[in-house]
């Protein structure tokens, strides 16, 4: 590299194909070649991962069930068990550390992993991603797809162009040529609304994005332009954190019938403020801001938050803000299907360090 440009890093992202419907088609012989849906089958319930059968029918996690089953009538709904999911992703995360001890962990079915400084004499990034596939396979009968990369970005983007069981490789020298003809809803960092708000600009691929100067991005996303300015050449600085500090810590819940009133609404709010108070103290850490989430029964969802000058101090005090702003919109003529209650703004001297993305029924 000229001058004093880094060493391109070597990343490679490992993503569990289909994870927790693969494991139950692993441990139920006969939900194999069937379309399957973890999650609840009743009238409130959701989909949490499906199989790849059930995605050909355009089932997706997040889906309500009855939508589910209307678009695949031959969903099969099993239910979940987060204790053999985490429980197989400890191994899969004892073979990731064989490697690297660089490795930083997004959720129970996937982590990026550094190998840069970490390789034999000889050996490549993507003859580690090959090992590490097969030896997940062997060990849990399961199969990952990898992408391999020289940063996190195109990486991640990477392994999901072969899935399943699928590795991809991006080198330098054809990292900014790969995202341009990619859609900007396939970028990691720009979620449906984001995607949405760029399509409305006339920015609908990785080419698009590039002619955006920079200043422009700014104004309009904000802190992110820079970073979107920067992908969209195939740039990402992050560096893989085993230590990643968690930003928040949240629970919610989606009820059987809708709930109608103030006073219910408020009394659903606190075991969930139990079980993020419970999960905070265990940690010993502290947020100073708290917000509620409201989704409707027509799937409208709202957000409303307050942040205070010093960290919340009880349980009772961050239930009755959560409260407070619950009475702020509520009642609704709609009714109410989730809501959620979430503590943001750790200070860094407590934070936790970051095990991994809490799934959407820790």
């Amino acid at each position: 590299m000229p001058g004093d440009a880094p060493r391109p890093r070597k990343i490679i992202h490992i993503d569990m194909d289909a994870f927790y419907a693969s494991v139950e088609q692993r441990d139920h012989p006969e939900l194999r070649g069937k379309p399957v849906a973890v999650g609840g089958s009743s009238l409130r319930g959701v989909v949490a991962a499906a199989s790849y059968e059930a995605r050909k029918f355009g089932v997706r996690s997040a889906m309500p069930s009855v939508t589910a089953k209307r678009q695949c009538p031959d969903l099969i709904f099993v239910r979940h068990r987060f204790d053999v999911y985490r429980a197989v992703s400890a191994q899969i995360r004892d073979i990731f550390t064989d490697y690297t001890p660089l490795v930083e962990p997004l959720s129970l079915d996937e982590a990026y992993l550094d190998v840069t400084d970490h390789l034999w004499p000889g050996q490549t990034a993507t003859q580690v991603a090959r090992e590490i596939r097969a030896r997940v396979l062997e060990t849990t009968q399961l199969t990952a797809s990898a992408g391999v990369s020289y940063n996190k970005f195109l990486a991640k983007l990477a392994s999901d162009q072969n899935k399943p069981d699928g590795l991809c490789v991006i080198p330098p020298e054809k990292g900014a040529d790969f995202v341009q003809s990619l859609p900007v809803g396939k970028f990691h960092g720009v979620g449906p609304a984001t995607a949405r708000k760029m399509q409305a600009m006339g920015i609908q691929t990785g080419a698009d994005l590039r002619v955006q100067p920079l200043e422009f991005l700014q104004k309009r996303f904000g802190k992110s332009g820079h970073y979107y300015w920067n992908i969209s050449r195939g740039i990402d600085h992050r560096q893989v954190r085993p230590d990643r500090i968690r930003k928040s810590v949240g629970a919610e819940n989606t009820y059987f019938t809708d709930l109608m009133t103030l006073d219910v609404a408020t009394e659903a709010l606190a075991p969930l403020a139990d079980k993020v108070w419970r999960h905070l103290a265990k940690h010993e850490i502290r947020g100073r801001t708290v917000t509620l989430k409201i989704k409707f029964s027509d799937f409208q969802q709202i957000t409303r938050a307050r942040s205070l000058p010093q960290p919340v101090s009880s349980q009772d005090e961050m239930l009755g803000i959560a409260c407070n702003l619950a009475a702020a919109v509520l009642p609704d003529p709609r009714g109410v299907r989730l809501l959620g209650i979430t503590l943001s703004g750790f200070d860094q001297e407590t934070a936790e360090a970051d095990d991994g993305q809490l799934s959407l029924f820790d």
